[in-house]
């Protein structure tokens, strides 16, 4: 039997092992002045990076560095209570394998020991397996250089200390300097892995055998079990129309490879886009057709970030294992704050007046404009939007009347209406808030502008196909309909580049919007937040909660297990096959969560962390099986 050959991890300590410099972090501890800080901080940095890239020898770098701190050992203890918490988010995650495997794992650092050593030890790294540089002090315990016997000290100082070594097997250097290439430049290491979970160089990456977002990254690659199931920066994001930065850095820091494009995409650019995507995210102008799906094979999720999912063919999702998320609360206040200011600004004709003071005409008078208090308000769609927009129109005065296809409970005084001819009837301002279903498809044409009272106020802050744009520009002309605020259009421009072409253009007392209804900063930041975190959530523990098209399921956190994912057709038999074959494979269960919808079923089964991996593909046969994973 062969025996399996020994794998030798090279790790550099600043910035790889830790997040940061040591000796940033020492000078920040040495000068008091923050002037100063400033300026030596500076300094070093500009050296470090010198040298990092290769520009500058090692040893001048350090003396360089050492000449300007004003450091002394009674600043290491505190140093050291500095950088505990700044270890690399990956290797806090691979402790696990970091302390199994100590016996193969060093650091190679051009930092200092007094510092290393107390960090790696409680990641199980032998002392003995920890080379770097070592301080000189002074009598009174400056810090006045460093030991230049060590080879550390000296240029391609690394290379040479791993030849001495005389390690046997395969040896992978993990850094993010060209010092650490240079082991693998001298022929010393069978592979360098850049390391760019805390800094990308440019001249470093590439030389790399392979660049390294995380520990999780290299363990994977080298097929080795390391605390995530699957590296995070392989999951690609493809973030569409503006999505807010907060939402981007959400999901940067969670560790995903994103891409971020300004404008919505055409189906053609859409599915040359999405072929290797994992999650995509839009808002409202993106459509997602079958055809693009038909062309998503690595697709997980889609957030949408407002509150509507008619542009996403959510069936074909269904039945693909993709989930779909949204914002069904985040931005609600921002659409009601803008009805109430469109409606108030439309019954006292503001809009025309507006536009004749830009022309130089001063038209005083109160003809045609009126308070909105006693006045009937009409909502139609009685969603979080119109409940909301009724408590505040109540508390303004207003008579407020609502219709909805669906049973909604009324909130305050409100009065339910059985048709909607009939509320349309009564009512002097009419304010669409209606979902984005098929069935909703031009409610509001030429026998409902009919019913309207004379000089109805109507506005649309909904979905743009609701309502008959013709029949609309005729009710304006004629006089039927006195004020008219729309904000979302059956066809809109792709990205702001575009011309916005509308029948509705330069009609009298018309106030026209781009889809704002929830774009104000507090919406989009509410929506930025809300919308990943359910995809993080999705990905990291396979909880459904609060998705448009999956069976809700919220999961307890994983812990000392894993998580079998297992999406299939809606079907009978599934769980019991499921239960089957982890029986024959001898597999305990700890836990396992079931629920069903129309068209899928979704089992989570939580299990002992040893079994025959075997077990997968079999999982994966199942017949009606959409969709498998594992989750650790």
């Amino acid at each position: 039997m062969t025996e399996s050959k020994v794998t030798n991890f090279i790790i550099d300590f600043d910035s790889t092992f830790t997040q940061v410099e040591a000796l940033d972090v020492l000078c920040t501890l040495a000068f008091q002045d923050e002037d100063e800080k400033k300026v030596a901080l500076a300094e070093i940095e500009r050296i470090t990076n010198l040298a990092m890239g290769g520009e500058l020898s090692f040893r001048e770098s350090l003396e360089s560095r050492l000449k300007i701190l004003r450091a002394n050992k009674n600043h290491i203890p505190q140093l050291i209570e500095k950088l505990k918490p700044l270890v690399s988010k990956s290797f806090i995650r691979n402790r696990d394998f970091l302390e199994t495997n100590a016996q193969n794992v060093y650091i190679l650092s051009n930092g200092f020991k007094e510092f290393i050593c107390p960090i790696v030890k409680e990641y199980g790294i032998l002392e003995d397996h920890v080379y770097a540089n070592t301080f000189e002090y002074d009598d009174d315990g400056i810090i006045i250089g460093f030991d230049k016997e060590n080879i550390l000290s000296k240029s391609k100082g690394k290379p040479a200390l791993i030849d001495s070594l005389k390690l046997e097997g395969d040896i992978y250097v993990i850094g993010d300097g060209y010092n650490d290439y240079e082991i693998r430049k001298e022929g010393k290491a069978n592979r360098f892995y850049a390391f760019t979970e805390n800094v990308k160089r440019k001249n470093v990456m590439e030389f790399a055998d392979h660049i390294a977002p995380s520990l999780d990254e290299i363990l994977y690659h080298n097929n080795m079990k390391g605390a995530l199931s699957y590296p995070k920066n392989r999951i690609k994001i493809l973030l569409l129309e503006n999505i807010h930065s907060r939402g981007v850095k959400i999901v940067e820091n969670e560790g995903y490879q994103v891409e971020v494009y300004p404008a919505g995409l055409t189906e053609d650019e859409l599915i040359e886009k999405i072929k290797d995507v994992s999650i995509l995210g839009i808002r409202s102008k993106t459509i997602v057709t079958k055809r693009v799906l038909e062309h998503a094979n690595r697709l997980m999720s889609i957030g949408a970030f407002c509150i509507g999912t008619n542009q996403i063919d959510l069936d074909e999702c269904t039945k693909r294992g993709i989930t779909v998320f949204n914002a069904p609360y985040s931005n609600t206040r921002s659409v009601v704050e803008l009805a109430i200011g469109e409606m108030i600004m439309l019954i006292r004709n503001l809009p025309d007046k507006i536009a004749k003071m830009h022309e130089g005409v001063w038209d005083k008078s109160a003809n045609n404009s009126f308070e909105i208090r006693g006045k009937k308000l009409g909502i139609v769609g009685y969603g979080n939007i119109g409940k909301q927009l009724s408590v505040l129109a109540e508390a303004m005065g207003l008579q407020v009347y609502y219709y909805d296809v669906d049973e909604a409970l009324p909130i305050g005084n409100v009065t339910k209406c059985d048709s909607l001819n009939e509320m349309l009837a009564q009512v002097d301002i009419i304010s669409l808030h209606v979902d984005g279903r098929p069935s909703n498809e031009n409610i509001i044409s030429k026998e409902q502008f009919d019913v309207m009272k004379e000089g109805v106020i109507f506005m649309n802050l909904s979905r743009g196909h609701v309502v008959d744009i013709p029949e609309l520009k005729k009710a304006i002309l004629s006089g039927k309909i006195a004020g008219t605020a729309v904000d979302v259009f059956p066809e809109e421009p792709l990205s702001n580049k575009h011309e916005f072409i509308s029948e509705l253009r330069g009609l009298p007392n018309v106030i026209l919007t781009p889809h704002i209804g929830g774009s104000t900063l507090e919406a989009q930041e509410n929506i930025a937040e809300f919308v990943p975190n359910k995809i993080i959530s999705y990905i990291n523990t396979g909880s459904t909660t609060n998705s448009v098209n999956f069976p809700d399921l919220a999961l307890p956190k994983l812990q000392n297990a894993h998580r079998f994912i297992h999406i299939h057709h809606n079907q009978p038999g599934i769980i019991a096959e499921i239960n089957n074959i982890l029986a024959e494979h001898n597999i305990n269960v700890l836990g396992q969560y079931l629920k069903t919808n129309e068209t899928v079923g979704y089992v989570i089964t939580d299990i002992d962390t040893k079994y025959q991996k075997d077990v997968l593909k079999v999982m994966k046969k199942i017949e009606g099986t959409i969709r498998f994973r594992v989750l650790y």
